[in-house]
This record gives structure tokens, sequence and C-alpha cells, in this order.
């Protein structure tokens, strides 16, 4: 129950500090340039949302809606992941923070992934 719980507070974190890195690539985007700013603001909605339907899965009242909220968080990493593809392809943005935050996306889309399935089959079982 211990290692649930320290599991539990430590994705929790992790969604936190995600969230934290969508904020920081937006802020370090060319203000001049109209195509960054509204695909970083894309960015923004998404990667924070991450954390706050995380926070949501770790309240839900039934394992069903646990599911809908962590598919939810696999959902939007996975557009989070999009807008930093298309700043990186499309736009030329270059960083450490965004290949950080892509690496991130896929690790998180895969635990959430993971987490979502384990559920759907502890239920059916």
């Amino acid at each position: 129950m211990a290692d649930s719980w320290r599991g539990k507070q430590e994705l929790r974190e992790r969604t936190k500090r995600y969230a934290a890195s969508a904020i920081r690539v937006y802020c370090a985007l060319p203000r001049n340039r109209t195509e960054c700013q509204v695909l970083g603001r894309q960015l923004l909605r998404s990667g924070t949302s991450v954390a706050a339907n995380y926070r949501e899965a770790s309240r839900a009242r039934s394992d069903a809606e646990f599911v809908s909220k962590i598919e939810l968080c696999a959902q939007e990493a996975d557009e989070t992941l999009l807008w930093l593809e298309l700043l990186r392809e499309e736009c030329g943005i270059e960083s450490k923070g965004v290949d950080a935050m892509m690496v991130e996306s896929d690790e998180l889309i895969a635990i959430f992934t993971t987490m979502s399935k384990k559920v759907k089959a502890r239920i059916s079982a």
C-alpha cells in the first residue's frame, strides 16, 4: 500500500514537472513569430492539462472514471508531442527543453497506456 501511494505521488510530481516544462518551453519561444506563439499556446494548454487530468484520475470515484481520465492524460501527452514536433520541424525550434519534453511525452504516454490496460483487465476479470 505504501509503495502504491509513493508511486502515485511520484507520478503526480512527474506530471507537474512536465507541466512546468511546457510553461518554460512556451516562455522561451520567440514572441515575434506568430506561428510559434500559436503552436506554443496549444503546447501550453495540452502540456499543463496532463498534470491536471492526472490529479483528477487520482481522485476517481470508480475504475471506469479512472480509465477515462488516465486515457485523457495519454491523449493530452500525445497532443503535446504533436505541438513539439511541429515547433521543431516547421518552426525550427531546437532546444534541450523541447528534446526533453519529447522524450518525457513518449514515456508518459507509455505509462498511462499501461495503467489503463491494467485497470481494464482487472475490470473485465
